[in-house]
């Protein structure tokens, strides 16, 4: 993970300076005079002067790696009781701190080391079910073209002025908050003034944002996803909803368009703080979408009425969510104090990779479908992704739906999918499971709908048989793996770009010339 290249060393007692309730016995015993430059979950990645974070994993404690920490140089080790007496078994290898629950301990303590980043720029944080990606992506383009240095958190990766930072590959959307905290003290280093992130419902329940101070938050929709993760929907979306809670930012920016905003506003307006701006369809909405229109290419008009002024702009992403999510966007600019009217300017050609990303095969000389590559993989979002279909002849998706992750939301992702004219149904990241059996239970759902329903095992081999299928006039929807570069099948992550597969399998079929991602 990147850490800034300048961390002032700071004493282990102040680190832990008013966290009543870690082990006032070590820091007596001299402890605390330890100077710590850095914190880390990682014993592999330990370096001279860190604090070792030891939390219980599913597999094993990492207390049982803590010499291995010291061999790297780490000082100390920050653990729970468990850990502690792991720590010992090893022969007192490094002074231990020990706190009833380290995981919410390092999020504070390491927001203390970094000099709270998070407060030196103005901070965006972004959840629910689907579009925290593209919403990012268009706060981002909105912020930038007002002229700030922004940095950018989430699914697809971290950027910075739309650099990607390379740190090794992330399957998370939110890192752990000792590599956050981390990352906007790099943010901080390169002259950030503003921060976009997605907040994933993992994050919040795992105390990974805890010590961020956020301007704006802002909540997109809820539907089916991580059920394999929390104990329910209720579950879930209680998760997403402690981002709003008073303390946590200064103003809270709601999608009421459905019920489950409309439920996080109300309770936001009823606690009082923080401050809440509404965004929606309907009449009372403060920011309110009076209309919108596809236009040539694919994109949206969209007009919105802010608190009584009309702003009327384009975007180049089709569908209806995205016009959802710009609005969004907009309203937690608008939310900061900046001018909706210029913010708005900034969206018209901001692209997001593997959202709804259009690729263009019209280059090979042979009449092309259109196809589109989207990271659809909940019902809710591959419903949204099919509303595109009215407007092509026929349409064919090509969908699967991920191993080791809830099984009860793959019968409705094929159902979802089926309302189309034909669903190609293939392997995803199949994981550990056993594909036929994934690939079984979403034909499932799809044999519900109007969709002829065919299954390829092979996920080029299942592009192919879409493309084939289609003629000029009609629509490919590769839904589930959008930005994905690798399919992971077992422990093994194989090379896979559904963009690039497209184009590719095109060329073959088209037999010969470029087509382009």
């Amino acid at each position: 993970m990147l850490r800034p290249t300048r961390t002032e060393p700071t004493r282990l007692a102040d680190l832990l300076d008013g966290l009543v309730t870690f082990d006032q016995t070590a820091l007596d015993q001299g402890v605390g005079d330890l100077t710590v430059t850095g914190i880390g979950l990682d014993s592999r990645a330990s370096s001279a002067g860190d604090l070792y974070v030891a939390l219980p994993g599913s597999r094993a404690h990492g207390a049982v790696f803590a010499t291995s920490a010291q061999q790297r140089g780490a000082v100390a080790v920050l653990t729970d009781p468990a850990g502690r007496a792991l720590v010992a078994d090893q022969g007192d290898p490094l002074p231990v701190v020990t706190v009833d629950d380290p995981r919410a301990a390092m999020a504070e303590v390491a927001a203390r080391l970094y000099r709270r980043p998070s407060s030196a720029m103005e901070m965006y944080g972004i959840t629910g079910t689907n579009g925290k990606t593209t919403t990012a992506f268009l706060v981002e383009a909105a912020l930038t073209h007002l002229g700030a240095t922004t940095g950018t958190i989430g699914t697809i990766g971290f950027r910075i002025d739309g650099r990607p930072l390379h740190s090794g590959r992330t399957t998370v959307t939110t890192p752990e908050s000792v590599d956050l905290q981390a990352l906007l003290a790099v943010f901080v280093q390169e002259g950030a003034r503003a921060c976009v992130m997605e907040v994933s419902s993992h994050a919040l329940a795992l105390h990974r944002v805890d010590a961020c101070e956020f301007d704006v938050v802002g909540f997109t929709n809820l539907g089916r996803d991580h059920l394999d993760f929390h104990a329910d929907l209720d579950d879930y979306f209680e998760a997403k909803a402690t981002l709003f809670a008073p303390g946590r930012s200064q103003h809270a920016v709601v999608m009421v368009d459905d019920e489950h905003g409309r439920t996080l506003a109300a309770r936001i307006r009823e606690a009082g703080a923080p401050a809440v701006t509404t965004v929606g369809s309907a009449e009372g909405a403060d920011v309110r979408i009076v209309e919108h229109d596809a236009i040539p290419g694919g994109g949206s008009r969209i007009v919105l009425d802010h608190r009584g002024d009309h702003v009327e702009f384009t975007i180049d992403l089709p569908g209806e969510h995205n016009v959802r999510n710009a609005a969004l966007a907009l309203a937690m600019v608008a939310a900061s104090g900046h001018p909706i009217d210029r913010a708005a300017a900034g969206l018209a050609h901001a692209q997001v990779p593997g959202r709804m990303q259009r690729i263009d095969l019209k280059r090979t000389g042979r009449p092309a479908p259109s196809v589109v590559v989207d990271f659809a993989h909940t019902p809710q979002a591959i419903a949204e992704a099919v509303r595109l279909a009215s407007a092509f002849r026929r349409t064919a998706v090509v969908v699967g739906a991920g191993g080791d992750r809830d099984r009860a939301k793959r019968a409705p992702m094929g159902e979802a999918a089926a309302a189309v004219d034909l669903v190609v149904v293939t392997d995803d990241n199949p994981r550990t499971e056993d594909p036929a059996q994934i690939r079984a239970e979403v034909a499932s759902g799809a044999r519900n709908g109007r969709a002829e329903v065919r299954e390829v095992d092979d996920r080029r081999a299942a592009i192919a048989e879409a493309l084939a299928w289609a003629g000029p006039d009609d629509l490919v929807l590769v839904l589930g793996k959008g930005h994905e570069t690798g399919q992971q099948v077992g422990d093994q992550v194989r090379p896979f770009d559904d963009a690039a597969v497209v184009a590719e399998v095109w060329n073959e079929i088209a037999g010969g010339g470029d087509a382009h991602p």
